[in-house]
């Protein structure tokens, strides 16, 4: 595998997933609506959270593009939540590349008194 370099741009990226879902009632949210799709009364049922919890956390997962709501079509009260199959294949991608051992690299000597002249001026010669 290439050695990978992760732009500012998706270093940002990153750590937005991770605000999203760093949150462990939002990680039990989601595990819960990986079972199948859910609707409210079910998620608090599981969960036993309070519904303005359960809204919060929903509505961050929502934004974030991780879940779908879809109202019912007879009743609009009721709202049935599905994770979005793209995203999450997106941030499985993003932290399968991220934490791959294949990006650990040795250390490169350049400073220290373990590096020799030879070294510290080839390390120079780059640079310029």
């Amino acid at each position: 595998m290439d050695k990978l370099v992760f732009s500012n741009e998706k270093l940002a990226d990153f750590a937005r997933w991770l605000k999203v879902i760093c949150e462990p009632n939002r990680l039990l949210l989601l595990e819960k609506i990986i079972e199948g799709v859910q609707c409210n009364c079910e998620l608090g049922g599981a969960l036993q959270m309070a519904p303005n919890l359960i809204s919060h956390h929903l509505s961050v997962l929502r934004e974030a593009g991780l879940i779908e709501a879809e109202r019912d079509p007879i009743d609009a009260r009721w709202v049935y939540y599905s994770i979005n199959p793209k995203a999450m294949e997106e941030l499985r991608a993003l932290f399968g590349d991220f934490f791959d051992t294949n990006r650990i690299q040795a250390r490169r000597l350049s400073c220290g008194p373990q590096v020799t002249e030879e070294q510290r001026l080839s390390l120079m010669r780059m640079t310029k």
